[in-house]
């Protein structure tokens, strides 16, 4: 095993676990480091710690992988990696294996933690066949949100990815905030250039049923609007088999039937967000969402690569729920998808 395979593989593994930033980090900056090393290696493992960027932790798996074995540590986490994330009926099962794509991930272009093309191999090599990118947009400043100027930056990017990556799609988007009238914090021009646009709620989350409701109804009514983002907005602590984040939020409080028929009625998808921290919407919202006749998105909102293998919690809850996946459009063709983003039409509707 090589080096650098085996560093990245292990940040790649500590990111599915969602363990902390500061640990994933030290891993991807050693294999920074050996990458752009031309001497060579050090032949103790000390010698190697001693190397800018790396550290005893790193170093062991440097040396453990130079001598042609499986690094301890790497071992660890792929027998815990082999057990599945979340346990899927045949339904969750069935579901995700009818997945194609992802409508909700980060790069470092916001708060995401790695390059637009990490994310998109890590996507292919996953064995998606698209994925949206969908950063966010300006107002959420402590998250880097794309000025338009960035974003039509962004779009030149993305275009060379695909490029490179083809027949592997990477489709332009955005998470754009819902400002507290329910208008959309990006222009109207721009919005309308992109492939996908999910629309999230990240400010004033307390905010009273009545305009909340009315917020939520006027975005998901905009034709610009494909998914309206983790509904609730709400954090969950550890539980129900997997990890939360640490520190609770509650929900938003709005009439959630008034919400998902105007999501039906306008076919703007509602998000499953799978983040093991948002699980979101609760299983209560999620079924009354099925049964409004909702189209879903079942997405990671995956912030660095690790993450992206976490549909398997949302497959799990969507299934509980009793959602249909000719109902999730992250099952369809990224033709499919770019037929109903432009013109609303369900893929049993294409003549």
């Amino acid at each position: 095993m090589e080096p650098i395979v085996a560093l990245e593989r292990i940040a790649y593994l500590l990111e599915r676990e969602q363990a902390s930033t500061y640990r994933v980090q030290a891993f991807r900056k050693a294999a920074d480091a050996l990458r752009a090393r031309t001497a060579e290696l050090p032949r103790t493992t000390a010698g190697i710690a001693a190397l800018p960027g790396l550290g005893p932790k790193t170093a062991e798996v440097v040396s453990a992988a130079r001598a042609g074995e499986v690094p301890g540590y790497l071992a660890e986490l792929e027998a815990r990696a082999a057990a599945p994330l979340a346990e899927l009926d045949a339904a969750g099962a069935a579901l995700h294996a009818a997945l194609r794509g992802d409508c909700h991930l980060h790069s470092d272009w916001s708060d995401g933690g790695s390059p637009i093309e990490t994310m998109a191999r890590a996507a292919r090599d996953l064995g998606h066949a698209w994925v949206v990118l969908t950063d966010h947009s300006p107002r959420l400043t402590v998250a880097r949100g794309l000025s338009a100027e960035r974003l039509r930056e962004q779009l030149a990017v993305v275009a060379e990815v695909n490029r490179r990556l083809a027949p592997f799609r990477l489709l332009t988007g955005i998470e754009c905030d819902i400002l507290d009238d329910g208008s959309l914090d990006q222009e109207d021009e721009l919005l309308a250039e992109l492939d996908v646009v999910v629309a999230s709620v990240h400010s004033k989350l307390r905010m009273a049923s009545g305009p909340m409701t009315r917020r939520l109804v006027n975005a998901v009514r905009n034709p610009l609007v494909d998914v309206l983002g983790h509904c609730t907005g709400r954090l969950v602590a550890p539980g129900d088999g997997v990890r939360g984040g640490g520190k609770e939020r509650p929900e938003s409080v709005f009439d959630a039937a008034e919400v998902f028929a105007a999501c039906a009625e306008h076919r703007t998808a509602v998000e499953i967000n799978s983040r093991p921290e948002r699980l979101d919407p609760p299983h209560r919202l999620l079924r009354q969402a099925e049964q409004a006749g909702c189209l879903f998105a079942l997405d990671t909102d995956a912030h660095a690569p690790g993450q992206l293998g976490w549909q398997e919690y949302g497959c799990a809850r969507a299934a509980r729920a009793g959602v249909p996946p000719r109902r999730v459009i992250t099952t369809w063709t990224a033709d499919q998808l770019l037929d109903w983003t432009r013109t609303g039409r369900l893929p049993q509707e294409r003549g």
